[in-house]
């Protein structure tokens, strides 16, 4: 079992999501969140004032997947979420040693 950590653009969350379902993956958590990477932020105008946002908003999402899914999911992902301009995100892997669903104590992959 993995647990794919995604940063990507708001606007790309439905495209990620439906793709996601389309192969079984039911489950996702999202959160809107604030950085930077090599976009290094923006400038704007408010009120004719010039300012520097140095924190762009993104979301990330975290998904968990048997190991027999990780390479659809991440290739889904990965399309799902592409622009082809900077700033389109990250994606993380992390393994995941258990899983316990908390109202049937099912465990393991049964509890994905």
């Amino acid at each position: 079992m993995k647990l794919i950590t995604a940063i990507i653009k708001p606007f790309k969350l439905d495209e990620v999501h439906e793709a996601l379902a389309e192969i079984g993956v039911n489950g996702m958590t999202s959160y809107d969140v604030r950085g930077f990477g090599r976009q290094k932020g923006h400038t704007e105008l408010y009120r004719g004032a010039e300012y520097i946002i140095d924190f762009i908003l993104k979301l990330k999402i975290q998904v968990a997947v048997a190991d027999e899914l990780l390479e659809d999911a991440l290739q889904i992902i990965s399309r799902a979420a592409y622009t082809g301009k900077i700033g389109d995100g990250k994606i993380f892997v992390h393994p995941i040693t258990e899983v316990i669903r908390i109202r049937t104590g099912e465990r393991g992959p049964n509890a994905l």
